[in-house]
This record gives C-alpha cells, sequence and structure tokens, in this order.
C-alpha cells in the first residue's frame, strides 16, 4: 500500500493538468471557430484573385497599379514607394485588409464576448485596434491576447460601482465607462503590446523558418497527433498553426501549416487497417468511420481506435510527418484553414498550383499510417481472436496508463461494459427529458453527429417534444435535462453544469448508451398521465 500511495497527488495533477489545457485550448477554439466563416471566405478570395490565383484581379486582389490608365477610381487605394524611390497608387483589394483588420477584429469581439458579453466585445474590439495599427503583421495572436484581457478589465472597473450609480445616470456612466476603457487600452496595446506580440510573432516564425531550413517540419506530428486523440490539439492548432499559417499566407500565398492537424489521411489509414485486420465491434465500425472522418471532417471519430490500442499512436504520427514532408517538398499548401477536416474542404482551400503535393500529402499519410497500424493490428491480431477483444483491451488499457504514468478515465471506461455511463450528477433520478445537450470541445464537431444520430433514434421511435441540440462545454448550463459528452471531457461539463444530469460515452457516432436514453424517454413518456 505504501507503494501505491504517492501515486494518487500524480495522478489528481496529471488530470487537472490535461483538464487545464483542454480548457485553453476551448477557449482558444471559443475565438476562432465562429470566425471561421470569415476565415474560410478571405482563403477563397485569396485563391481566386491575388496575381497567382484561379482568376487573378487587381482590384480585388489588391496588386493592380491605381495609375494605370482605365483604372476603377471607385475602390480603395493606397501610396506605394517602389524600390526605385517611384511612387503610385495601388489598389487596397479585399485581401489585404481582410486578413489585416477584418479577422483580428472578429476574433477579438468573440473573446470579449466569452468574457464580458457584448459590453467586453465592444471594447475588446476597440482595444484591439490599437494592436493591428500598432504592428507590421497581422495580429491573430494580438487578438487572442489583447480582446480577452480587454474585455476581463472592463468587467472589473464595472464592478467598481456596480449598483452605485443613481438612477438614470447608468446609461451615461456605463456608455463614458466604456469609451474611456476602450480608447485608453487601444492606446496602450499601440505602444506596449503591440511591439511585444510584434516580436513574438516573429520569433514563432523564425522557428517554423528553421524548422523548415533544416528539414525538420515533420516532427510537428509528434506533438499535434498525440495531441488530437487526447482533445488537446485546439491550444496548438487555434492557437498557433491557424495564426502562423495566415502570415505565412499574406507573405507567400499559402501555408502548409493548416494542413498539420487538418490532414485527413493520417485516420483514414487506421481506420482502413481496422477495417481489413481489425477484430470484432471495432472491425465492424471502422467502415461507417471513415465516411464520417475522411468525407465528413469530424476526426474525433478515430481516437477510440488508437485508444484501443496506443500503440498505434505511431501510425499517426508516421503518417502525420509525411503529410507535412509531402508537402514540405512539394512547395504546396492551403490558402486557410480546413474546418472542419474533410477532404472536400481541404480541396476548397488548396492554393492554385499545389494540387498534386496537397493530395500526395494526403494520399501518402494514408499510406504510410494504414502500413504501419496493419503491421501493429497484425502482430496482435491471433492474440486478439484467442484470448478475446475485452481481455486484450484490459492489457491495452493498464499498459497505456503505465506509459503516461497516470490514470485516465477515457482509457479506463473502455475496459467497462459497453454503454456503462458515469454516475449522474446532481438528480440522478430519471424524471422528463425534454432537452438533451450533446457536449464537444468545440460544439460543431462530433457533437453535431451525436445530436443526429440521437435525433434520429428518438424519431423513430415514436418519440416527440424531446428538443436534442449541440454546444460547447464552455457554453453549457444547467438548463438541459441530460448533457451527453465524450468521457474525456465529461469532468469539464460536469464544472459547467453542475447541477445537470450527465451521462458519458465513448465514440458520438455508435453508442449503446443511446438506445437507453431512448427507452427511457418512452418509459417516461408512457407513465405521463393522460398518456395512451
Amino acid at each position: 500500500m505504501t507503494t501505491t500511495a504517492p501515486a494518487a497527488p500524480t495522478l489528481a495533477r496529471g488530470r487537472t493538468a490535461q483538464v487545464r489545457l483542454q480548457r485553453f485550448g476551448a477557449f482558444l477554439t471559443g475565438m476562432i471557430m465562429p470566425n471561421l466563416p470569415a476565415f474560410l471566405a478571405w482563403g477563397l478570395i485569396t485563391a481566386l484573385f491575388i496575381s497567382v490565383g484561379w482568376l487573378p484581379n487587381g482590384v480585388l486582389g489588391g496588386f493592380g497599379n491605381a495609375d494605370l490608365p482605365g483604372a476603377w477610381q471607385g475602390a480603395a487605394t493606397q501610396l506605394v514607394v517602389a524600390e526605385d524611390g517611384t511612387t503610385f497608387r495601388q489598389y487596397l483589394g479585399l485581401v489585404g485588409p481582410m486578413v489585416t483588420f477584418l479577422l483580428p477584429l472578429l476574433i477579438a469581439n468573440a473573446g470579449g464576448r466569452m468574457v464580458h458579453g457584448e459590453r467586453g466585445g465592444v471594447v475588446a474590439t476597440i482595444a484591439t485596434l490599437g494592436i493591428i495599427v500598432g504592428s507590421t503583421v497581422p495580429m491573430f495572436l494580438g487578438a487572442m491576447l489583447m480582446g480577452p484581457l480587454a474585455a476581463w478589465v472592463m468587467k472589473k472597473v464595472d464592478a467598481l460601482w456596480d449598483g452605485r450609480i443613481r438612477p438614470g445616470f447608468e446609461m451615461l456612466v456605463n456608455m463614458f465607462s466604456a469609451a474611456i476603457v476602450g480608447g485608453a487600452l487601444s492606446v496602450g496595446a499601440f505602444f506596449g503590446i503591440a511591439p511585444l506580440v510584434t516580436q513574438i510573432s516573429g520569433w514563432l516564425g523564425d522557428l517554423v523558418g528553421w524548422l523548415a531550413d533544416n528539414h525538420l517540419l515533420p516532427l510537428m506530428s509528434v506533438i499535434v497527433e498525440p495531441a488530437k486523440v487526447l482533445f488537446l490539439n485546439n491550444a496548438i492548432g487555434n492557437g498557433v498553426l491557424v495564426p502562423l499559417g495566415a502570415q505565412q499566407v499574406v507573405t507567400d500565398g499559402k501555408s502548409l501549416l493548416y494542413l498539420v492537424e487538418a490532414n485527413p489521411g493520417p485516420g483514414l489509414g487506421i481506420l482502413l487497417a481496422y477495417t481489413l485486420l481489425g477484430v470484432g465491434v471495432a472491425r465492424s465500425t471502422a467502415p461507417g468511420a471513415i465516411v464520417v472522418q475522411f468525407f465528413g471532417g469530424i476526426h474525433e471519430v478515430y481516437f477510440p481506435f488508437v485508444l484501443m490500442k496506443p500503440a498505434l499512436i505511431v501510425a499517426a504520427i508516421a503518417g502525420g510527418a509525411t503529410g507535412v514532408a509531402t508537402n514540405a517538398v512539394f512547395g504546396s499548401g492551403l490558402v486557410g484553414p480546413a474546418s472542419p477536416g474533410s477532404i472536400f474542404a481541404v480541396y476548397a482551400q488548396t492554393a492554385r498550383d499545389s494540387y498534386l503535393g496537397v493530395t500526395l500529402s494526403v494520399l501518402l499519410s494514408a499510406v504510410v499510417s494504414f502500413l504501419v497500424a496493419a503491421v501493429i493490428l497484425r502482430a496482435t491480431r491471433a492474440r486478439d481472436l484467442a484470448a478475446g477483444s475485452s481481455g486484450d483491451l484490459a492489457a491495452a488499457v493498464a499498459q497505456t496508463e503505465a506509459n503516461k504514468g497516470r490514470s485516465s478515465a477515457a482509457l479506463s471506461a473502455l475496459v467497462a461494459s459497453d454503454g456503462a455511463e458515469e454516475p449522474a450528477t446532481g438528480d440522478a433520478v430519471a424524471g422528463p427529458v425534454r432537452l438533451v445537450v450533446f457536449a464537444c470541445d468545440a460544439g460543431m464537431g462530433s457533437s453535431v453527429m451525436g445530436a443526429a444520430v440521437l435525433r434520429d433514434k428518438l424519431r423513430k421511435a415514436g418519440v416527440e417534444g424531446v428538443e436534442v441540440v449541440n454546444k460547447a462545454v464552455a457554453n453549457l448550463d444547467d438548463g438541459a435535462d441530460l448533457v451527453i459528452s465524450q468521457r474525456e471531457l465529461t469532468h469539464r461539463a460536469r464544472l459547467q453544469a453542475p447541477t445537470t444530469r450527465h451521462v458519458s460515452v465513448d465514440n458520438f457516432m455508435n453508442s449503446p448508451v443511446y438506445d437507453e436514453v431512448v427507452a427511457e424517454v418512452v418509459a417516461a413518456q408512457a407513465a405521463r398521465p393522460g398518456a395512451s
């Protein structure tokens, strides 16, 4: 007993650290995800109208000389000094203003709203403009920093006189306080924060350049692929890769950083290996997961397959690194983030000169991850068939926890009986269910799929009056009757909605828990007075 007692604090600290990283990633995602349509629009406009795009247009792309005869004089222009000292007027276009002003301000507004509602969003936008005009690079990182910070400052200022304003003066105080705080923070950001964030952005860009110069870019997959499986990828993807990718698009017209995380190839290869060499439920489920993962872009569906055999993380890393290396060799990349990570979204954002490289990066990453996964599955297939998948799964979970050095709720749950749910939080007695919320990290990926599956099951069972929606974990409240989340995220979901009943699943795509929920709802409705 003395040998196991010291491990408890380590396990708790490990879980706490993981939850904190997930929260941080979810916060960054909350600023990026709602604005992804704007990123995609910018990417499409860039792909079409820049000088090397599909439909080059100097007015829209921002490279046309406005002094040329017949130029359209209604468009906004800027004064440009050429290398020989001559000056001319050039169209601003859409590409530059969108990446310089629109996208950072949208990010700042979203971050401010998350901290202090609409008021925080307005102040965050005002303050972030100071960073934008005070720097020479797109201020995505600055917006992620200044937006929430400005809203937090406004929140603290509002708390100083909360409940102390004389009736009739509330609007006056609220308007002028927000204007003064926003203006002051904008000036402070211009002189103080903009140079700092510009320097940090430069360092990160230099790091990426150093990795590229030394042919080490594939090493990023060593971090990104395991982070995806542990739901820690948002802090890396939305916090680092998307902003750096946008900066590279401004200078180079494309970036391979957008495909480091979004490449659907590694997941496709692993699922194909399970389809051919898997055992039991995993083998029968894999083909359907391929459609959802590769075409739908919901990468979360292959995570449980990796967790079942943690050695398969090697296949994911090898596939991801192959994709990065292929794009580096061919000089290929995307003009905007591919979200969700569907092959359709990838091609929609592919630069005009990059289709061969991007296609090969997805294909080769799938081939490499399949080959590595096939070797691993083939080596254990006889043992799986002889001993049964449940026994082998228990051994795999024990080995994984030994490798990680801490317990994992997600892995431990895999050895439980299928469909087992965690104890409910709050009132565990089954009551009327009118609102079911599916919660995932971003609220726009796997939870959408899970909600659709349960909605279909309720419809086929003839159940009416039950609303099924999806949300981000960070946006949960106690208004729902039931919250369904993946086991890895249930702890955070409980913190957001402590009095709501919670149910955990291992896979949003196919879980026996859904049938239990449907049966419970049917029974509850049948037991109501007046039910036929």
